[in-house]
């Protein structure tokens, strides 16, 4: 293992892109990309101060009249000529995504980086489509239509689990409806972030439009969700920093976007397909390591299924292959951090005291020892209210409960502070619709678990936030709604006025 990226020479200036330059950061700090399948430090930066916020942030506010006024041709034009160069830079996207998150390659090269072109592709068309109500005479009296205008500056806050990704779902609609924006990373990840901003650069998108800050959510991001010339924040996170987020920006009237914590459930009733709800929850609970926000983590099987079940996810965890993330061969990459890692581990060990630990539950040693591993692991036994069914993991653990009634297994389901995502395993479509109509989640798959598309918006309830990433339904969160009203009477005393005027009209 070792580094496939060429990390300090291509960032050799610094991890904050400012006004269309990468420069060092000011706070005096330093911080260290670490590859985690190896426990390496492959690139340590300078972490962003407030001063490099403001800075940053004056450099969208300067850009955002010239992008503002641009016609929706031009910026899907530019979108367009965007989606082109990442395809041609794909490779490079693929293997510093894989280095600093331990995603396997056949991950980042057939999931996060195709799904980040076509985002992009879909925003360069979406960019043409911003449209208010048609014109009509409300009144009688008046012709009003709606307009969509950008909002201005637009501060963001990205997670390490998916950089890239992520770092496209808040760039994308933000800047397709007109505004500029300054995006925070997470310090863990800021590679592809900052490479997606200079490609954006090449495709002729004006310098200031997107600028990258990488610094400490105390520190910078807090300083960037405050900031007077922020009027938007959009945030992905867990909830408990989600709230932190939500105080911050209320001090300042500003609007909210939050995409938090989720705890997805799997319910399979007792017709569906047992093989491939064995093999969706195996998937969908492994995917990029567990650490996905939709990933299923509790499997709720109607209970002539549920040993079967178990047994079938069992066998096929137990073939899944860890390995070094460069390798096309390796099914699971390490965590993202060994920090990370134990506080997995710590889950799973605690819940040795009330549940069964069926496989999994461990770190590998051998070659993959120093690497941020950890087996895919499957738990039965557990109660509702316990720990592993009620918080947030994000790591390779499901857990499976069984239920009797339809009606409990959908009260089960809802049963968490979360409502992000959920899947129904059904062949009845009368008893899968019902499921998709009473599980509170943004997102209800049937027969399925994870797949996401660029029309379609992602979002949650409860306690995982509110707005939208991706699909059309996101402009609602990046642009401003005004309603423009005419006389057509050209009457100087309307009949309105006697409100004021009285008999003397």
């Amino acid at each position: 293992m070792g580094n496939r990226f060429q990390v300090t020479d291509r960032f050799a200036d610094g991890a904050q892109y400012i006004g269309g330059k990468l420069r060092a950061g000011t706070s005096g700090r330093t911080h260290s990309v670490v590859d985690p399948a190896t426990g390496e430090s492959v690139y340590t930066y300078e972490l962003a101060s407030t001063a490099d916020v403001d800075e940053a942030v004056a450099a969208a506010k300067a850009a955002f009249p010239g992008w503002a006024g641009a016609t929706p041709g031009e910026r899907s034009d530019a979108l367009h000529r965007l989606a082109g160069i990442l395809a041609e830079r794909a490779e490079d996207f693929a293997r510093a995504e894989s280095l600093q998150c331990g995603k396997p390659i056949r991950l980042t090269t057939e999931f996060d980086v195709p799904g980040t072109i076509d985002n992009t592709a879909f925003f360069a068309g979406a960019a043409r489509h911003l449209q208010g109500q048609s014109a009509a005479e409300y009144s009688g009296d008046h012709t009003s239509y709606v307009r969509r205008e950008p909002i201005g500056v637009v501060g963001s806050i990205a997670p390490w689990n998916y950089p890239l990704q992520m770092a496209a779902w808040k760039i994308l609609p933000a800047i397709a409806a007109g505004n500029t924006i300054v995006l925070k990373p997470a310090e863990l990840t800021p590679l592809t972030s900052l490479m997606f901003a200079q490609a954006a650069k090449d495709a002729g998108i004006p310098d200031g439009v997107i600028n990258v800050v990488t610094g400490s959510g105390r520190e910078a991001g807090e300083h960037l969700v405050g900031h007077p010339d922020v009027v938007m924040t959009s945030f992905t996170g867990s909830t408990a920093v989600g709230k932190r987020v939500a105080e911050v920006a209320t001090a300042t009237v500003k609007r909210l976007h939050l995409e938090l914590g989720g705890k997805a459930p799997f319910v399979v009733f007792d017709d569906a397909d047992l093989e491939a709800a064995a093999h969706g929850a195996v998937a969908a609970s492994l995917i990029n390591t567990g650490q996905d926000c939709t990933a299923a983590t509790r499997a709720y099987v109607q209970r002539p299924l549920f040993d079967a079940f178990v047994a079938r996810v069992a066998e096929l965890m137990e073939t899944v292959r860890l390995g070094d993330p460069a390798d096309p061969a390796t099914d699971l990459g390490p965590l993202v951090s060994h920090v990370h890692r134990d506080r997995i581990a710590g889950f799973v060990e605690r819940a040795r005291g009330y549940a069964t630990v069926v496989t999994g539950g461990e770190a590998p040693g051998g070659e993959l020892e120093n690497g941020a591993y950890y087996r895919p692991t499957l738990i039965t036994g557990a109660a509702q209210d316990s720990e592993v069914v009620q918080s947030e993991i994000f790591g390779p653990v499901l857990v499976a409960l069984p239920f009797d009634s339809d009606d409990e297994g959908i009260r089960l389901a809802n049963d968490t502070p979360y409502g992000l995502a959920a899947s129904a395993w059904s062949r009845d479509v009368y008893r899968a619709n019902r499921a998709t109509r009473e599980i509170k989640a943004g997102c209800v798959w049937v027969n399925d678990h994870i797949p996401i598309i660029s029309e379609m918006p992602h979002g949650g309830s409860k306690a995982s936030g509110y707005g939208k990433d991706m699909s059309a339904y996101s402009f609602e969160e990046y642009t401003q709604v005004k309603h423009v009203m005419f006389d057509n009477t050209a009457v100087a005393a309307k009949d309105w006025h006697r409100t004021i005027f009285g008999d003397r009209l």
